[in-house]
C-alpha cells in the first residue's frame, strides 16, 4: 500500500510539472504577442507554480525514501519543508500581482489581439482546474502536504487566470482598461489569504503540533475497543510529511503472558494503521500495578476502568 501511494504521489507531481511547463510557455508567447501585461504577469505566476511543482515532485520522491541511519523516522519532514516553501511562493505571487497591477494603473497600456489572450486564459483555467482537483484527491488520499500545497498553487492560478479573463472581456467590450488591474488586485488578496493559511499550517507541522483532536479521539476509541487494555495514557501524536507518528503507554494485567500482551499491541497497531495509514505506532507496555493511579490489579475490567 505504501509503495503504491509513493508511486501515485510521484506520478501526480510529474503531471503538475508537465502542465505548468506548457502553460508558462503558452502564456508567455501570447502575452508578448498581444502586448498584454496582465498575460505576461500570469506567465510569471505560472512560472512560480512550475517552481512549486518541481519542488513538490522532488519532495515526494525524497520523502518516500525508507528510514536510514541518519533519518530513523524517515524523510517525511521534507514534504513539510516543501509545503512551507510553496506557501511562501504563493504569498510572493500575490505580492507580484499587486505590484504589476499598480504598475499597470500608473502606466496604462492598450493590448491588441485580445481574443488570443481570452483563449489562453480559458485553457489555463480548464487545465489548472483538472490538475488541481487531481492533486487534491491524491493529497487527501495519501496525506501529502507537498501535493496539497501544489494544488493550492494551481487553485490560486485558476482565480488569477479567471480574473485576467474577465478583465480582458471588459476591456474588449467597454474599453475600461483600469478595471483589469483592479480585478487582479482583488484576486491577489484571495491568493495571499490562501498562501498565509498554508504557511501557518506548515509552521505548525514543522514544530510537531499534535494531530487534530478528532483524530486523537478516534485513536482513543480504537484502544478502548480492546477489553484486555485496563487503561492507557501519555498519548503523543504528530505528523512527518504524509506520516502520522503515534505513541502511547497501555496498561495490562501484570500476570498476562508476554506473547498475549504482544498480540494485543499488534491488534491495536493494525487497527490504527488501517484507519490512519500511512502511520507509525509505538506502544509502551506497563503492568497494572506499575501505575500509581491503580494500587490494585483488577481480574476483569469493564468500560468504567478505562481512563487516561
Amino acid at each position: 500500500m505504501e509503495t503504491n501511494y509513493n508511486q501515485l504521489k510521484q506520478q501526480t507531481a510529474r503531471l503538475s510539472v508537465i502542465s505548468n511547463t506548457l502553460l508558462v510557455v503558452l502564456k508567455l508567447v501570447v502575452g508578448i504577442f498581444t502586448g498584454a501585461v496582465s498575460i505576461v504577469s500570469e506567465a510569471a505566476h505560472s512560472a512560480v507554480d512550475l517552481i512549486a511543482a518541481l519542488v513538490a515532485y522532488i519532495a515526494v520522491r525524497k520523502a518516500s525514501k525508507p528510514p536510514d541511519s541518519q533519518h530513523a523516522y524517515g524523510h517525511g519532514k521534507i514534504e513539510n519543508l516543501s509545503a512551507a516553501f510553496e506557501a511562501v511562493l504563493i504569498v510572493l505571487a500575490a505580492l507580484w500581482i499587486v505590484y504589476e497591477s499598480i504598475n499597470k494603473i500608473n502606466n496604462p497600456h492598450i493590448p491588441e489581439y485580445l481574443e488570443y489572450g481570452l483563449i489562453v486564459m480559458a485553457v489555463s483555467v480548464a487545465v489548472n482546474y483538472w490538475v488541481s482537483n487531481k492533486l487534491y484527491y491524491v493529497a487527501r488520499l495519501t496525506g501529502s502536504h507537498a501535493l496539497e500545497a501544489d494544488a493550492l498553487h494551481l487553485k490560486a492560478d485558476i482565480w488569477t487566470s479567471a480574473g485576467v479573463f474577465i478583465g480582458l472581456v471588459i476591456i474588449k467590450l467597454t474599453g475600461l482598461y483600469w478595471l483589469d488591474p483592479m480585478i487582479a488586485i482583488a484576486v491577489a488578496v484571495i491568493v495571499f489569504k490562501a498562501g498565509f493559511s498554508m504557511t501557518m499550517k506548515s509552521i505548525y507541522e514543522l514544530t510537531d503540533v499534535t494531530l487534530p483532536e478528532s483524530e486523537e479521539e478516534e485513536i482513543r476509541a480504537i484502544v478502548h475497543q480492546h477489553p484486555e487494555v485496563i487503561a492507557f495514557h501519555k498519548l503523543r501524536t504528530r505528523r512527518s510529511g504524509s506520516f502520522r507518528l503515534i505513541d502511547m503507554h497501555i496498561v495490562l494485567k501484570k500476570d498476562m503472558y508476554l506473547d498475549k500482551a504482544h498480540d494485543v499491541c499488534d491488534e491495536i497497531e493494525i487497527t490504527i494503521k488501517a484507519q490512519f495509514a500511512p502511520c507509525d505506532v509505538i506502544i509502551h507496555l506497563e503492568p497494572c500495578d506499575y501505575n500509581d493511579g491503580f494500587g490494585f490489579c483488577p481480574s476483569e475490567c469493564g468500560e468504567n476502568c478505562k481512563h487516561e
